[in-house]
């Protein structure tokens, strides 16, 4: 086992450990650990919620989520030599839960969960179609995933971490705040919001304190969306095997990650829609010198992707268009052609008995395949999502005998009013 660099005590709470990390993005948060060019290393993640969303059958905790305190990341990790303008070159050796002799009340050992957020606390995708809260408690084994609140599923995990980056330079985190500023300012009573800014409140940075931290705290980045360094991009191949490319703005790279995810679809659809938990996660770590010029690579990671995705080798495929539910006609809309795509995929499954909400949850945790299909011609785009018929126990194929009739069992636990 490679070095434990960041180690986390499964039994305490973020704030109570060892090594302090972050959960905003700041220029200034010091590096908690420094390694070597060429060197591997393991890291301990919390989820992202730090244990605030808990294993039963209520979505209580989901709907008051505090989504301030998002994301808890381990880090920053210093490189040795890392310059602006370099790239980092960053191999995920293995990633994985926690291992069953490190768990305690707080890890989340053996178990993830899948949440639709209420609208008024970030919605998801679909958030018209279904504004509530709903969660789906997960149960691992081995690689496997199946949920006492969806029967008839079962599916290998595509583990990977939703979340990893390089810190930003100043002026790259005053280029975040100032577009994002300027597009909350087009609709600021929004809800859910255009975009989140900077909230001094719960903000978490490192070793930072005192004067500095409260400069910090009113300019640092929420860690919500994806941006130039990296950061929250939930992709779903970002499996053990695959390498990373990172931009460098800062000395050192300062190289932050979280957000694990046993299995997620492509767009993690309900915005808490893979299944989070708790995990550890082993990298090694190189640099191309001045490689972000050499390589056009001035903002936004490039990846390699592992080989160890789930082989799935049939599939029901979904396609969308741009036209809203009531009829109205989108130019080359590709979201609104994923949404109609993954609407449809939702109004299938309950032909077998799943609730709207359970249908919902198995897009966005199992391993799905969504496409752009076709976005030239006019003016409507065509998004497709493919769904493997492998992670059902009953035929899903369409046939001259009519859809079999799943249990659905105790259903999706929704919010109480």
């Amino acid at each position: 086992m490679p070095e434990v660099v960041f180690p986390l005590d499964s039994t305490k709470k973020f704030t109570e450990q060892e090594k302090l990390g972050h959960n905003r993005w700041h220029p200034d948060i010091p590096a908690q650990v420094h390694v070597k060019r060429d060197s591997t290393f393991r890291v301990h993640c919390r989820e992202w919620f730090d244990g605030a969303i808990h294993n039963d059958d209520s979505a209580d905790d989901v709907r008051d989520a505090p989504l301030s305190t998002v994301h808890v990341l381990s880090g920053p990790i210093a490189v040795e030599g890392a310059q602006p303008g370099d790239l980092l070159v960053v191999d995920i050796v293995d990633v994985g839960p926690i291992p069953q002799e490190d768990s305690g009340p707080l890890a989340g050992q053996g178990w993830g969960y899948t949440g639709i957020f209420a609208t008024q606390n970030g919605g998801g995708f679909l958030t018209e179609q279904f504004p509530d809260a709903y969660k789906v408690i997960w149960d691992f084994r081995g690689q496997q995933a199946t949920s006492r609140h969806v029967p008839g599923v079962s599916f290998t995990g595509i583990v990977h971490p939703g979340l990893m980056g390089t810190a930003p330079s100043h002026e790259l985190l005053a280029k975040w705040n100032a577009r994002e500023g300027a597009l909350i300012a087009t609709d600021p009573e929004r809800v859910p919001a255009l975009a989140l800014p900077p909230l001094p409140q719960d903000a978490i940075l490192g070793g930072l304190t005192g004067d500095a931290f409260e400069r910090a705290a009113a300019e640092a980045a929420r860690t919500a969306p994806p941006r130039e360094n990296g950061g929250n991009q939930d992709i779903k191949n970002f499996t053990k095997g695959t390498r990373v490319f990172y931009p460098v703005f800062v000395d050192g790279a300062n190289l932050s990650m979280g957000d694990l995810h046993f299995s997620q679809g492509d767009g993690e659809i309900t915005f808490c829609g893979a299944i989070e938990m708790g995990g550890f996660i082993d990298l090694h770590v190189d640099l191309i010198k001045g490689g972000m010029s050499t390589y056009g690579v001035t903002e936004n990671a490039i990846f390699m992707p592992g080989n160890t995705d789930p082989q799935y080798s049939q599939w029901l495929a979904f396609s969308g268009t741009s036209v809203t539910l009531d009829g109205e006609q989108r130019y080359l809309d590709s979201h609104l052609s994923y949404q109609r795509a993954c609407l449809h995929a939702i109004d299938y499954l309950t032909k077998f008995g799943y609730s709207p909400e359970q249908a919902y949850m198995i897009l966005g945790a199992a391993p799905i395949e969504g496409r752009l299909s076709g976005v030239v011609d006019i003016p409507n785009s065509c998004s497709t999502v493919y769904l493997p018929t492998a992670i059902f126990d009953f035929d899903v194929r369409p046939s001259a005998n009519g859809p079999v009739q799943v249990d659905p069992g105790m259903g999706v636990p929704r919010s109480s009013f």
